[in-house]
């Protein structure tokens, strides 16, 4: 991201100066490390979605990017930071995926369904290589302890709060029945993903994804109102 410097601005005579933002471009080394690390990281987490974050190995990522052990240790100084980095790495490709696009969908049902429906083509588009990243490193490390536990564990509450409070904006827009517990909602989309992921990766049912649609569509069909707007 460029820098902001603020830089003074005259406004005319007898006029009082204004800071005025000037961007400065970020330097040409600066800039080349950042996308060495991005390359990094979009490799990591493709390799952590199929094989956990516990197989990331320094060597086996330094081969697979033709780079010396020594120049990936340079942006990351352990395992443990090379993990949390892909987890950061692996939320902003959820964000931009799942996320931001949802958020474009008008706020209530549409902008609720659009979460769901965009969760699900992620993982089944296979944008990270191995399925649903979140899914498995949560499997991997919830019966661990330390940072890059408490870190998933902390992204996975993020997430559940972004579907109980669109819920909730899809009550308050009169399209879902306001008796509806929000976070128990939540709770059921997000196991219905799960469930989903599971028969995909372990049973290789082939149908999993399309068999949560129809399940999560008509869960919301049932407690939608009549003002609620057409459900695909």
């Amino acid at each position: 991201m460029p820098h902001v410097i603020r830089a003074r601005a005259s406004k005319g005579p007898g006029k009082k100066l204004a800071s005025k933002p000037v961007r400065r471009p970020v330097p040409r080394k600066q800039a080349k490390g950042l996308r060495t690390r991005e390359a990094i990281l979009a490799r990591a987490v493709d390799i952590a979605s199929a094989q956990g974050l516990e197989g990331l190995t320094v060597g086996s990522l330094a081969e697979q990017l033709g780079m010396s052990k020594s120049g990936l240790f340079a942006h990351f100084g352990s395992k443990e930071e090379l993990q949390l980095a892909t987890v950061e790495m692996a939320r902003q490709v959820f964000i931009d995926n799942v996320t931001l696009p949802a958020i474009s969908a008008p706020t209530g049902m549409p902008r609720l369904w659009s979460l769901i429906d965009h969760w699900l083509v992620l993982v089944e588009k296979r944008v990270f290589e191995g399925g649903c990243f979140f899914t498995a490193a949560s499997f991997e490390f919830d019966g661990r302890r330390g940072v890059v536990r408490d870190r998933i564990a902390e992204i996975m509450h993020e997430w559940i709060r972004c579907i109980a409070t669109s819920v909730q904006k899809a009550q308050e827009a009169g399209h879902l029945d306001p008796k509806l517990d929000a976070k128990r909602l939540a709770f059921e989309f997000h196991a219905i993903a799960i469930g989903a992921h599971w028969a995909h990766q372990l049973l290789e049912d082939r149908q999993a994804y399309s068999r949560a649609r129809m399940t999560a569509l008509e869960r919301l069909r049932n407690v939608a109102t009549p003002e609620c707007p057409h459900l695909p």
